[in-house]
């Protein structure tokens, strides 16, 4: 009887929080944030591949942060942000251009109660946005004000960076706001470039990803499916492409883009209640898997394919978990090949 109800006890651990799906164990978690972990993105050091950075939401209404974590999943203090008003997610893009000669790597994030997003320059954390731009200012209902998801944009073809912002609630179209990064000799400017988006009308719209390469945006419809849409505004607002809706049990939530070369790849999208992931290929958005993590009611996710090192050779996979931390894949793990 006690082997039996070892033996129990282990299959539980094992297949209760992947509906059945065997765990594929993290390779670490980073260490506890203080209150409420929602959002990560990872910044490679190309320079040194070694002292890349992932990037984490912690929310709280007064005192939440984007916490800065190295590859071993500590945290770095001194590149950390705290006193933040509920920060939800977070995105990374490289070669920002300041002014004709200088360009920078930056980082934005969502300030949910202060209804604007921020922009800072990575790796030396210092704000470009003289304390954040306000966003959808056109609304008069103060729930579709208040932003959540972010993703970055740069147009490979001109090098033009937009940000997409979701929010909390909002209206059937036009969802989202597409802001240009406009910098010039009074600072960095965000100037709305359009409104697109269809939602359903059911729960919300958080997460987006972009992928640069190809040119395509896309978000959940939490109840629904996933959207695609040209990121280019010049390449027309219609919807391309709405789908995945059957693979996932309630919220499809945080999208991570896998890429390989020309149109390979893969996107790997939170199944929330599910307590998995769903993987696509980015070439047609074709469903690939199913596959469990650990973690436990995921909302964000980041991956990058190029190595970071003796740590992560192959490329690292990082989700958010319901317990305040982040959960580090080497992404050859995930066996998306």
């Amino acid at each position: 009887m006690k082997n039996t109800f070892i033996l129990g006890a282990i299959a539980l651990v094992l297949f209760s929080c992947g509906n059945g799906l065997p765990e594929v164990a993290p390779t670490l978690k980073t260490e506890k944030l203080p209150h409420d972990s929602d959002d990560p993105a990872i910044w490679i050091n190309r320079e040194n591949p070694e002292q890349s950075i992932v990037f984490g939401t912690d929310k709280d209404e007064v005192n939440g942060g984007v916490y800065a974590f190295d590859l071993d999943g500590k945290i770095i203090k001194e590149k950390s942000l705290t006193g933040v008003s509920y920060p939800n997610n977070v995105d990374i893009e490289y070669g920002f251009k300041l002014t004709d000669s200088t360009e920078t790597d930056i980082m934005m994030f969502t300030e949910r109660e202060k209804n604007q997003i921020r922009l800072y320059s990575v790796p030396d954390m210092k704000p470009l946005d003289n304390g954040g731009y306000k966003v959808f200012t056109d609304e008069t209902n103060i729930e579709m004000k208040r932003p959540m998801g972010i993703s970055i944009y740069k147009n490979p073809k001109t090098g033009e960076v937009s940000a997409f912002v979701s929010r909390k609630a909002g209206p059937t179209q036009g969802y989202l706001y597409q802001y240009a990064l406009v910098s010039d000799s009074l600072g960095v400017h965000a100037n709305l470039l359009r409104k697109l988006g269809t939602f359903s009308g059911q729960k919300e719209i958080e997460a987006i990803a972009v992928d640069d390469a190809l040119g395509y945006v896309y978000y959940s419809d939490e109840g629904v499916g996933i959207r695609k849409y040209h990121a280019d505004p010049k390449q027309g607002d219609k919807e391309i492409a709405l789908f995945g809706s059957e693979y996932f049990k309630d919220d499809i939530e945080g999208i991570a883009i896998a890429t390989y070369g020309g149109d390979n790849g893969f996107l790997i999208v939170s199944n929330q209640q599910d307590h998995s992931f769903n993987i696509f290929k980015r070439s047609d958005n074709s469903f690939v898997k199913t596959i469990n993590l650990g973690t436990i009611e995921t909302d964000g996710c980041d991956v990058v394919t190029e190595s970071l090192g003796k740590k992560f050779p192959n490329g690292l996979f990082v989700s958010m978990n319901d317990q305040q931390d982040f959960f580090y894949h080497a992404l050859d793990s995930l066996k998306l090949k």
